[in-house]
């Protein structure tokens, strides 16, 4: 569903990402670790187009994105969950749902599906909301754009341990229905892992792992290496 090739890339002269390459197959749950500052978030900016990419490949269902502008990316069938959820504060869940609309499988009646606690606030503005259901709504309205591949920045950042429980259900719901491709970017590795079936980890701006999940959950010393939480 996605390749990615000899990426390289920053924001403007200062280069973060190196000669990067990854591929996900279509219905593929995949995450990215790393230590902060290692370039994950510019990796995806750099997917939907936000980022300044200097060389490589990005292709989606084997489509060159890499010259497209950010719209033409979006209507390819790529959604993002920024880091920052960046809702319209001013706009309704519902508003903020619609705006987002494509066809495809996915209808406001079926976020509200996935995330109850949004279909009682569905009139609500979106600055009104908490931390948790902005996350949601963010989530909820990559997902009415009806992707083929998600990208979701730091989903768990900031919100409250019963929160995260209630999102990480969700989102294992979502990876379950094996509908699209996810490339989830998150700092906790337990939900990254619990998560994902494959894991990469990220140094300098470069994939120095990339095996099972499963791998680094058995062998915490082996991750902890890997993250720099060990020598």
């Amino acid at each position: 569903m996605l390749e990615v090739s000899g990426l390289t890339g920053g924001w403007g002269a200062t280069t973060i990402v190196e000669d990067l390459s990854l591929a996900i197959g279509a219905g593929e749950t995949v995450a990215i670790i790393g230590r902060n500052g290692v370039g994950k978030t510019t990796l995806l900016e750099l997917l939907v187009g936000r980022a300044d990419r200097r060389t490589g490949r990005i292709a989606l269902g084997g489509a060159a994105l890499e010259r497209r502008p950010i719209h033409a990316r979006a209507r390819s069938g790529i959604g993002y969950v920024p880091q920052q959820r960046e809702v319209f504060p001013s706009l309704s869940v519902s508003e903020n749902l619609s705006v987002a609309a494509r066809p495809g499988p996915w209808n406001a009646a079926r976020i509200f599906e996935l995330f109850p606690s949004l279909a009682h606030r569905r009139g609500h503005a979106g600055g009104q909301l908490s931390g948790g259901e902005q996350q949601m709504l963010a989530i909820g309205r990559a997902l009415m754009g009806n992707p083929r591949l998600l990208l979701m920045d730091e989903p768990s950042e900031g919100l409250a341990p019963v929160v995260v429980e209630q999102l990480v259900l969700a989102l294992r719901d979502l990876a379950g229905m094996g509908e699209l491709a996810i490339l989830l970017v998150e700092q906790r590795a337990d939900v990254a892992l619990d998560l994902a079936t494959r894991c990469l980890v990220m140094e300098r701006g470069r994939i120095i792992h990339d095996g099972p999940s499963a791998d680094l959950r058995e062998n915490p010393e082996l991750l902890g290496r890997l993250i720099g939480l060990e020598e």
